[in-house]
């Protein structure tokens, strides 16, 4: 079996790097990660994949932080919630509710003098000299690194340098052309050219978009491999799970600041509790996530506080069991016609929960629209009048039947899977294993 070497965060790299470390072994290649160290709540917290402990090998190298650990601990001593965003917190303290306030800009300049190349850089020392130990022992065919934080790439480059392994570079998110990139352009200038230098050594680079894909290849002039982000099929419910006795739309994960917009969806369920289409007591509305305070505020700006409650960040294991017991999952689409190409990671967990999926906003056309229409798995609604329509049918089959109806194709949703996209992975792994050493041999 050939062998891959992993340079990725784990807290940060999941659940794609667990979900296709899981299924690699089945096409032939045996994954070692180089990770920051795990805590004992990491298995629940992180959700990984039934198998993933046994077939991938995990290498934990020492790191006291990222660039916020010393932060944390002086808020926590002062009686923060460590589990919570701090900035909302400090800003709920001041009784700030604005999206952009000074509090984000503070912390917006604080990262742009000293999150270089990014908040995770801390580790960059460690995983090298672990994974120069680890190279000198055994022997690799590749290296492979996963971001969405720079420094895996960067300490996968260094390992290039020194050992001479073929790298293939994967970006779960991009670097500088990220959408929510929010440095001022002085630092996307040094990032651009750090991004430049260090992409010139990889042998393959992979991507989750079409849209990722161009902004990459402009930049770097690589063509990227497209595999997108998926979900692990041991979870999904294909037995089904008994679902809850309200009305419950659910929607778990971040929701980004003037990028995504459930405004939308708070005017259309507003419409049609004025007018008596929808019936107070039978509705529930959850948001699983970091606790927003301008969410707060659009939520009682539309006296929606019955209906709506924000509960916080939960393991994993939680969140899963809460879309798959959902009559309806709320996904909130994408609203920068410029910046375009994010591979939400908790849609295609909607996918593995075979519950329908009303996507809110965004623009016709773009990429969650036509997976949607291939799987059959919800309805696409732009506009508040298409949120409204599709609000009401959904909540009419929920009178009618006491459930919400799912028509999913499941041959079109295992496509989605973490096995198909580690079955592509093994693909662009063997080509350039094969062209290095057959260039090498000439």
């Amino acid at each position: 079996m050939k062998k891959v070497l992993i340079i990725a965060n784990l807290y940060h790299a999941f659940p794609r790097i667990p979900g296709i470390s899981t299924y690699l072994p089945e096409f032939g290649w045996q994954a070692t990660i180089v990770t920051p160290p795990l805590d004992d709540k990491a298995e629940s917290q992180l959700g990984f994949p039934k198998q993933f402990l046994e077939r991938a090998r995990i290498i934990e190298v020492p790191y006291h932080g990222d660039i916020f650990w010393f932060w944390r601990k002086i808020f926590k001593l002062l009686g923060f919630e460590i589990k919570e965003s701090i900035t909302e917190q400090i800003k709920e303290s001041v009784g700030i509710i604005s999206k952009d306030s000074f509090i984000d800009f503070i912390m917006k300049w604080y990262q742009t003098f000293f999150a270089y190349p990014d908040t995770e850089k801390g580790w960059k020392k460690s995983a090298l000299k672990s994974a120069g130990k680890v190279l000198r022992k055994e022997y690799f065919d590749v290296i492979l690194s996963s971001i969405p934080f720079p420094t895996s790439h960067i300490v996968a480059y260094n390992i290039k340098k020194k050992f001479g392994l073929p790298w293939v570079a994967d970006f779960r998110d991009t670097w500088t052309e990220n959408p929510v990139y929010t440095f001022p352009n002085f630092r996307k200038r040094i990032d651009r050219r750090l991004e430049k230098k260090t992409m010139r050594y990889a042998d393959a680079v992979v991507t989750v978009s079409l849209p990722y894909a161009n902004s990459i290849e402009s930049l770097i002039k690589k063509k990227p491999e497209i595999i997108v982000n998926g979900f692990d099929p041991e979870n999904l419910n294909v037995s089904g799970v008994v679902l809850t006795d309200k009305f419950t739309i659910t929607y778990t994960g971040t929701i980004y600041t003037n990028k995504q917009d459930p405004e939308k969806f708070f005017i259309a369920l507003r419409n049609l509790i004025d007018k008596k289409l929808i019936e107070r007591k039978d509705l529930e509305v959850r948001f699983y996530g970091k606790i927003l305070n301008w969410l707060k505020n659009d939520i009682e700006k539309y006296g929606l506080n019955d209906i709506v409650t924000q509960y916080g960040t939960v393991f994993r294991s939680e969140v899963l069991s809460r879309q798959k017991e959902s009559h309806v999952l709320l996904f909130f689409n994408w609203e920068d016609r410029e910046k375009k190409g994010l591979s939400h990671l908790k849609f295609f967990e909607y996918l593995s929960a075979q519950r329908p999926i009303l996507a809110s906003g965004g623009f016709v056309g773009d990429e969650i629209e036509k997976i949607l229409l291939k799987t059959k798995t919800g309805v696409f609604a732009p506009t508040v009048e298409n949120i409204t329509d599709a609000l009401l049918n959904f909540y009419k089959e929920y009178k009618q039947s006491g459930k919400v109806f799912y028509y999913g194709r499941l041959n079109e949703v295992k496509k989605y899977s973490y096995y198909e996209a580690a079955k592509k992975f093994s693909i662009v792994l063997s080509r350039i294993t094969k062209e290095h050493y057959e260039f090498n041999a000439i």
